[in-house]
C-alpha cells in the first residue's frame, strides 16, 4: 500500500514542477525601452503614442509603424507586424510586447487602454 502512495506523490510533485516551470517561462516582465534595448529578451512596455511623430500602416508588408514614449520619457520606433488596432487613435495608454532588433522595437502584440465611457460620464456629472 505504501508503494502506491510513494508513486502517487512522485507523480504529483512532477506535475507541480512542470506547472511551475511552464508558468515561469511564459511570464513576460514590464520594463522600459532602455532596459529592453540592452537585452534580446521579450518585454512589455507601457507608454503613450507620440501623435506628433509619423505613423504608417503598410498594406503590402502588413506592418504598422509608430513612435512611442515610455514612462521614463524614452522614445522608440515601434514596428508591429499586423494591422493598426481599431481603437488605437483613441488610446490613452499603449502596451507593446516584443523585443529590440536593429534599433527598433518589434512588437508582437499591441494592447490599448482607451478612455472608459464611465470616466466620460463621471466628468460630465462632475461639471
Amino acid at each position: 500500500m505504501k508503494k502506491k502512495y510513494i508513486i502517487g506523490a512522485v507523480i504529483a510533485v512532477t506535475f507541480a514542477v512542470v506547472a511551475i516551470l511552464s508558468f515561469d517561462s511564459s511570464k513576460i516582465e514590464y520594463t522600459n525601452f532602455a532596459k529592453a534595448k540592452a537585452t534580446e529578451k521579450t518585454y512589455q512596455i507601457i507608454g503613450s503614442w507620440l501623435k506628433d511623430k509619423p505613423s504608417n500602416y503598410n498594406n503590402k508588408d502588413n506592418t504598422f509603424t509608430f513612435y512611442m514614449c515610455d514612462d521614463k520619457k524614452d522614445t522608440a520606433c515601434v514596428i508591429f507586424h499586423g494591422a493598426k488596432p481599431n481603437n488605437f487613435d483613441m488610446a490613452t495608454q499603449v502596451v507593446v510586447k516584443g523585443s529590440y532588433t536593429q534599433n527598433n522595437f518589434h512588437a508582437s502584440e499591441i494592447l490599448t487602454k482607451c478612455p472608459s465611457k464611465y470616466e466620460a460620464e463621471m466628468k460630465k456629472a462632475g461639471s
